[in-house]
């Protein structure tokens, strides 16, 4: 008795063939779509590191302004406070 794994069922080397060239288009179709997500993931990098250049720029300019205010409202304050004691 003979045991074949796969019974009265053949396969030629034309059906192999067939399908390891399926096989191989898919391949390249996955190839093509990796080098496409790679080229995304590289510009989103590039505009994520600007994106991040610009923001620190942003908040390096803004920080005086809280300081220039607070300092306008102690000069109105003092200058207040001189009116009111010279009677003004």
């Amino acid at each position: 008795m003979s045991l074949d794994p796969l019974g009265p069922v053949t396969i030629g080397a034309r059906e192999i063939y067939d399908l390891l060239l399926r096989t191989d288009r898919k391949v390249d179709q996955i190839d093509s779509k990796v080098e496409q997500v790679a080229t995304a993931h590289a510009a989103t990098v590039t505009d994520l590191a600007d994106h991040e250049s610009r923001i620190r720029a942003l908040e390096r300019g803004r920080w005086p302004l809280p300081s220039v205010a607070a300092l306008v409202s102690l000069a109105s304050l003092i200058l207040a406070i001189v009116a009111f004691t010279r009677g003004g």
